[in-house]
């Protein structure tokens, strides 16, 4: 019995002795080595844990198949030499339902319940009408790999189409650039070069070329693109940029963090920090939307340790609304304070603070007035126009139009006449549309 059986069957102790003293006349060379399923020689030497096989895969012979990898099936897996056909119908439909066949669609090869057309008001087992081919069934017998593999089916003739394609457009650009130089005409020997190799064919040497003068026109400050190694490398800090620590070379100026490249304070705080490039990195943090950000998020953090529900990153219209009417109801409770405090203890006229110029007797607007008093230079108010033509009378009018109203009709009130473009009358158009109105009176009083 071979080292296989013992170890996995149990033995009587004759047969355990029998089979120890079996192992070692083949380990010491006196006895045979033992013989696998194929006819090959086991070597004695090998341990149990290997000779074993699990329980899922034992035959119950020796031998070290299950530790090989299992073969695959080698040639071609379709008697055609392609793939397999997915979707395909065989031949043409029949013309009679079948027996056995679906009760939808009228297909042989798949039953009614796996049928995938769109269920009929009445199947082709009663109408007998528009019956569908039967589809091809192939046994695919395809291992792990082959079913993952993405590119298992595919015709690597479809790659042609793309070769063709891109040949057709290098060979329209060769064209194209061939006119260009045939218009810039000869003007030294390397564009005569060029125009012969247009003719010829362009080599791959002229286009790198190119591809490098274009990449080197692509550098942009803060980045570099290496034309060798094709790559783009970005630097640190833009260089053409002034560094912080050497806008001020005073020791005793704004201390700049080296790790993270900082400076917080302004490097120059006797000049206005809008005149320049570089006020200090508080100076962005506090200066346009920063601070209102920084109100929110901070009520956000409030009002959430006070049990509400609100986050300014999850729901940041929410908490827009919330912070106004915050803010609104905060105005409304100081404005509510303020006249609690001056109704009860007064003083009310000493925050009624006059003008300045009452005050100082003096303002620094500058204001020029001419002799008879008016404004010639000075910061005074403009009074408001409107962007139409005010107080232009037209036709000889004194009056707008629409400025009279008579029997759901607008005119204008110096001539009492109805058309907009009408020339003025004056008191005489007046007189004239008295007597019509009374005429229409008499002549409906009369009917």
């Amino acid at each position: 019995m071979s080292g296989l059986l013992a170890a996995s069957q149990k033995l009587s102790k004759e047969e355990y002795r029998r089979q120890k003293d079996l192992d070692a006349a083949r380990k010491a060379g006196t006895a045979p080595a033992e013989v696998d399923e194929e006819g090959r020689e086991i070597n004695p030497h090998t341990p149990q844990f290997m000779l074993k096989a699990p329980w899922y895969i034992d035959t119950g012979k020796p031998g070290l198949k299950h530790q090989q990898a299992p073969t695959k099936k080698l040639g071609r897996k379709f008697d055609d030499g392609g793939w397999y056909a997915r979707g395909q119908r065989a031949g043409p439909a029949a013309t009679k339902f079948r027996k056995g066949a679906c009760e939808n669609c009228g297909a042989s090869t798949h039953a009614t319940r796996d049928c995938v057309e769109r269920p009929r008001k009445k199947g082709a087992r009663w109408t007998g009408k528009d019956i569908q081919a039967d589809e091809i069934v192939q046994e695919v017998d395809l291992d792990w790999d082959e079913k993952r593999d993405r590119w298992n089916g595919y015709d690597p003739k479809e790659h042609d189409k793309v070769i063709e394609e891109y040949e057709r457009v290098e060979e329209e650009r060769k064209k194209i650039k061939a006119q260009e130089l045939d218009k810039q005409g000869l003007v030294s020997s390397e564009e005569a070069k060029k125009i012969e190799g247009a003719n010829e064919g362009f080599s791959d040497d002229e286009y790198g070329e190119d591809d490098d003068k274009y990449a080197d026109q692509a550098d942009m400050p803060g980045q570099h693109v290496n034309t060798k190694t094709r790559t783009t490398i970005r630097n640190l800090r833009i260089r053409e940029d002034t560094a912080k620590y050497l806008i001020n070379l005073d020791v005793n100026s704004a201390y700049y963090d080296p790790k993270t490249r900082s400076m917080r304070e302004n490097p120059l705080q006797d000049k206005d920090p809008n005149d320049t490039n570089f006020a200090g990195d508080n100076f962005a943090r506090y200066s346009g939307d920063a601070p209102n950000m920084a109100k929110a998020q901070m009520f956000a953090w409030q009002a959430a340790n006070r049990g509400n529900e609100v986050h300014l990153q999850a729901n940041p219209t929410q908490l827009a609304l919330l912070h106004k009417q915050f803010e609104q109801q905060k105005e409304k409770v100081r404005d509510t304070n303020k006249e609690g405090i001056l109704a009860k203890y007064g003083g009310e006229e000493h925050l009624q603070r006059p003008p300045t110029e009452l005050l100082l007797a003096q303002s620094e607007n500058y204001v020029e007035y001419s002799r008879t008093g008016k404004i010639v230079k000075g910061q005074e108010r403009a009074v408001a126009r409107s962007k139409y033509e005010e107080d232009v009378y037209i036709n000889n009018h004194t009056s707008v139009w629409g400025s009279f109203w008579a029997d759901g009709k607008w005119g204008y009130k110096c001539c009492r006449a109805f058309i907009k473009n009408s020339y003025c009358t004056g008191s005489a158009g007046i007189a004239a549309a008295e007597t019509a109105s009374a005429k229409a009176l008499l002549a409906t009083g009369s009917k």
